[in-house]
């Protein structure tokens, strides 16, 4: 079983497009637990979090909730991220038998520019991550967020692909007409 863990702030539309996509993976008993890690929010996000039954952390330190979470691994995500069919019988199947972390693959057309992917890297984050418990408790250290730990590994490339977090908040920041 797996803990997703997301961290927000003031993404509460965002959370509630994520959420929606894990649903599948909670019924079918992959999913432990969620836990959302919150700098600040003014929106709706805790709202959200609550009515999907998720843990919503607004003063947290990282190594104390990954003491706390009921997963053996970890799935991090950005709020917005949406994982695509299949993901979850590929995320069983890696769970059986790998033991190093692994990100997903971005949908082809949300794919960054080769020569952007170069020069600038892609957010920590964004195509998600897959984890041991304990390989991210060896890791962690004081004040160190999602992002830090993401950026000190070595990751595995999975085929099931991930829409990330700045199309949907792309999305949400369109007006309407």
């Amino acid at each position: 079983m797996l803990t997703v863990l997301m961290e927000t702030r003031d993404d509460e539309a965002e959370l509630a497009q994520t959420l929606s996509v894990l649903v599948s993976a909670a019924v079918e008993g992959l999913i432990a637990d969620v836990v959302i890690l919150d700098h600040g929010s003014k929106d709706g996000s805790a709202r959200v979090a609550d009515a999907a039954g998720c843990r919503f952390h607004t003063d947290w330190e990282l190594q104390d909730v990954l003491r706390t979470v009921r997963g053996e691994w970890l799935l991090l995500l950005e709020a917005g991220a949406r994982l695509q069919q299949g993901w979850v019988d590929e995320v069983l199947e890696y769970l059986a038998t790998a033991t190093e972390p692994a990100r997903f693959s971005l949908v082809r057309r949300y794919r960054r520019p080769l020569l952007r992917r170069i020069l600038s890297g892609a957010p920590p984050l964004e195509h998600g991550l897959l984890l041991q418990k304990r390989q991210a408790l060896a890791s962690v250290q004081p004040g160190m967020n999602l992002h830090a730990l993401v950026s000190r590994l070595k990751l595995a490339t999975l085929r099931s692909e991930l829409v990330p977090a700045r199309a949907a908040k792309a999305a949400v920041s369109i007006p309407a007409r």
